[in-house]
């Protein structure tokens, strides 16, 4: 069995799969904060005693504290399963989440009131970098209708055009991305740098 997982915004999800990939139970909640709280319990929800042989994590962009938090109970499960790991984007999550059989664009809230984006065609290929911008400035590089996820509104309302899609991350979408989205190292993509800086030594 495959088990996927994303904490990498408000919405906190996990999808197991079985040998021939169908999606035998999903859990999508929206909660904002509190994955570290959440997900345990989750996991034992959707579980059932059952264990998996990969396990395929959401990496980010995003939250800092949720791909951590994500990533921690991944490779705490992989370890204990002898379960192999691998990295997924959650952009692409959220373009898969999306349904559009068009390019669409995955944007959600980057900090600072700039934005995580990134362009996918309808395989769900990127056909952008990652970027991180403020709205205004993504407003004059994407130009696909559909936009989806939490920063859609953001960057529709910004260029004046488009259609915002909400969308957020679900793990029972996972085996749609292609293996290059899904078969990531299992590291944090921030695509920025953290708030919080180490003091420089005097």
């Amino acid at each position: 069995m495959i088990l996927a997982i994303d904490t990498s915004t408000a919405a906190c999800t996990a999808a197991l799969f079985d040998e021939g990939g169908e999606c035998v139970a999903a859990r999508d909640e929206l909660i904002g904060r509190g994955h570290a709280e959440r997900l345990a319990p989750m996991l034992d929800e959707l579980l059932e005693g059952r264990r998996a042989a990969a396990i395929i994590v959401g990496i980010g962009p995003g939250s800092f504290t949720g791909i951590r938090v994500g990533i921690a109970a991944a490779q705490g499960l992989a370890i204990g399963w002898g379960a192999a790991l691998s990295g997924m984007s959650s952009l692409a999550l959220i373009a898969a989440a999306a349904g559009q059989d068009q390019e669409v664009v995955a944007a959600m809230n980057g900090g600072h009131g700039e934005l995580f984006i990134q362009a996918f065609d309808r395989a769900l290929k990127p056909t952008s970098a990652l970027l991180n911008l403020p709205p205004a400035r993504a407003a004059s590089l994407f130009h696909a209708e559909a936009i989806a996820g939490p920063g859609a509104t953001a960057l529709v309302g910004a260029r004046g055009w488009g259609k915002a899609i909400e969308a957020w991350p679900s793990a029972s979408l996972a085996l749609r991305l292609p293996q290059a989205l899904r078969g990531l190292p299992p590291d944090p993509l921030y695509a920025r740098a953290p708030d919080a800086k180490a003091k420089s030594a005097a």
